[in-house]
């Protein structure tokens, strides 16, 4: 349990961090009237914002909180622009996806796919919108204009991008992993260990399109895992993130520290298949994959947490 001066140290340590959070937001939203006359200026101004608060809040996570992030698999060429795709467990899964992006020099072009609610909200929607993120209902035949208005910017204008998807479309609890059996089995469709079987037709729709895009040149599929003690899957919470100390240290309290994995590979653009159904096909092969991953992740953390004891 967090102590009362956890909660006073989180409180200190994020507040500069949402101040400049507020400010962004209005700086992004007071861009959106020059979208129009200049959307190449506005767009890297958009990205430098997005860059400081994320770079930002990272910081927070891994430097004043100690969290260890392992990364694995392939080396990601700098500045490339990429469809990634990742499993989706909790709030943490945006610190793995940093720990990649930064690196790579993509931190600040991180788009994600997000729920078209939030353009509602004042300011923090609006930065959004102006940033380029895409805010879908998840009913694609609904969302033809506002993805429109997202692929034009990357493919016409050539808008550097790592266009970030959830594909499981909601993050994983034991009863959603249930329904996807029976999903599954239903359809005859192939079960991922440790996974939600993926919603295919938002991929299969960015894919089609990017393919325009010449500066686009692969698809990065994370494995995200996490653990902390015998838990697999175990996460902290968005506020633990932000305001626990020692987040990684096994002398922690608890007795045992948080792991952080993100395992990445790298599949250039043009060698996927070309058909719509051959694409759903490949991503299911690619979540088959990823949870045997999971899998072995899991069996060797295990083993590791058993010789600890």
């Amino acid at each position: 349990m967090a102590s009362p001066l956890d909660h006073l140290r989180g409180m200190v340590i994020c507040l500069p961090w949402l101040i400049w959070i507020f400010i962004s937001d209005i700086l992004l939203s007071a861009l959106l009237p020059f979208f129009q006359l200049a959307p190449d200026t506005c767009y890297r101004l958009a990205s430098s914002l997005a860059w400081s608060g994320w770079s930002w809040i990272q910081v927070i996570f891994t430097t004043f909180n100690g969290a260890v992030i392992t990364v694995s698999g392939d080396i990601l060429p700098h500045g490339e622009s990429a469809i990634v795709v990742a499993n989706h467990v909790s709030w943490c899964d945006f610190y793995m996806i940093q720990a990649l992006a930064l690196p790579a020099g993509m931190l600040g072009r991180c788009r994600y796919f997000a729920k078209t609610q939030l353009k509602w909200v004042p300011f923090l929607g609006w930065g959004l919108w102006a940033m380029g993120m895409p805010l879908v209902t998840r009913r694609w035949d609904r969302d033809q204009k506002e993805l429109d208005r997202v692929f034009a910017g990357i493919v016409e204008r050539r808008w550097p991008t790592w266009l970030v998807s959830f594909s499981e479309a909601t993050r994983y609890t034991p009863a959603k992993y249930k329904d996807s059996i029976a999903w599954c089995a239903e359809h005859d469709k192939p079960q991922p260990l440790h996974l939600l079987y993926p919603r295919t037709k938002g991929f299969v729709t960015t894919v089609q399109h990017l393919r325009k895009a010449p500066h686009v040149k692969a698809v990065y599929d994370l494995a995200i895992a996490y653990q902390k003690g015998p838990e697999f899957r175990s996460t902290p919470s968005m506020w633990e993130t932000l305001s626990a100390p020692h987040l990684s240290d096994p002398k922690s309290k608890g007795g045992e520290g948080y792991r952080f994995h993100v395992h990445v590979r790298r599949f250039p653009l043009i060698e996927l298949p070309t058909t719509d159904d051959e694409l759903v096909k490949w991503l299911e092969a690619r979540w088959v994959e990823k949870g045997l991953w999971l899998e072995q992740k899991r069996l060797e953390w295990a083993k590791e947490s058993s010789q600890i004891e």
